[in-house]
């Protein structure tokens, strides 16, 4: 009997506390993937880095719901198996992601805004459009606490992680003359001496991030060459098919246009040189999935 009456004195000792708070875990602060030798990218302090809104982030990116009518996801048009490019919205090409995070103007106007910014103006642009539900109603599908500024914030933290690092190229520039096969070595001589493709395509981006007229309408923002032997078809209007069509109009100077870019002027490389570029080109794959 004394045994019972101090076991119901435990028991109704621990039922007397009172009731223990759930504290959720603080979010995890991270860092996205840096290039060694290039600035920092930065990230604005009103939409740090956390691994949940990355990840968040990566999920809406393939989520139909954003798109006014359920039929478009971030990835129709960004494939991450294209070089996160492909696709065009009203007969514009739709400009590769990766590296976005280190971008310093966007669109045509190169405005100096950030990429959150970006991110918004492209979801209403291409997704939800004037005569659509507003960005409020959509992003209420994915909860009564969610708003345009989450999503937005969660998709441009999961964007500034498209940085592919141990690319073959990456890897070349920072020093590893064995991350391109010998054949590809050869083809960027051809690429930065004789056809000085480096006048634009250059750096660890494979860009100068200037605008250059090349004839195909106006001047445009030069695209990186990284995943551009996945990333067909080619131009800012998707007027060619081939790589080995887009590489010879190039040489030839471009396309006709009244502005020509000085820097663009005509290249006669010899057959070898010509498939050595070539070769260069195709081993330009960076993956970041």
């Amino acid at each position: 009997m004394r045994t019972l009456l101090m076991v119901l004195l435990v028991v109704f000792a621990a039922c007397s506390k009172p009731a223990q708070k759930i504290v959720q875990a603080p979010p995890s602060p991270w860092k996205p993937p840096q290039l060694a030798r290039f600035r920092p990218m930065q990230v604005p302090p009103e939409n740090p880095l956390t691994r949940e809104k990355v990840e968040l982030g990566r999920k809406l990116f393939s989520d139909p719901r954003l798109s006014a009518d359920g039929s478009r996801t971030c990835a129709g048009c960004h494939e991450p198996k294209y070089g996160f490019t492909i696709g065009a919205i009203d007969g514009r090409a739709c400009a590769s992601l990766i590296n976005v995070g280190y971008a310093q103007g966007f669109f045509g106007e190169d405005a100096p805004i950030p990429l959150e910014r970006a991110v918004q103006g492209m979801w209403q642009f291409a997704m939800v459009r004037k005569d659509g539900p507003t960005l409020d109603e959509v992003a209420a599908r994915f909860g009564p606490d969610v708003t345009p500024q989450k999503v937005t914030d969660a998709l441009a933290s999961y964007l500034r992680t498209l940085v592919p690092v141990n690319a073959p190229w990456v890897r070349f520039h920072d020093g590893d003359a064995t991350a391109l096969s010998e054949k590809a070595r050869r083809g960027y001589e051809v690429f930065d001496r004789k056809a000085r493709c480096t006048n634009c395509h250059n750096g660890v981006l494979l860009t100068d991030r200037l605008r250059h007229d090349i004839g195909t309408g106006s001047p445009y923002k030069t695209p990186t060459l990284l995943n551009i032997g996945k990333s067909m078809p080619y131009f800012h209007d998707h007027r060619v098919a081939k790589l080995e069509e887009a590489v010879d109009r190039m040489l030839a100077g471009g396309f006709k246009t009244k502005s020509p870019d000085p820097q663009l002027r005509p290249v006669t490389l010899t057959p070898e040189e010509r498939e050595l570029l070539l070769a260069f080109l195709r081993e330009l794959d960076a993956d970041v999935m």
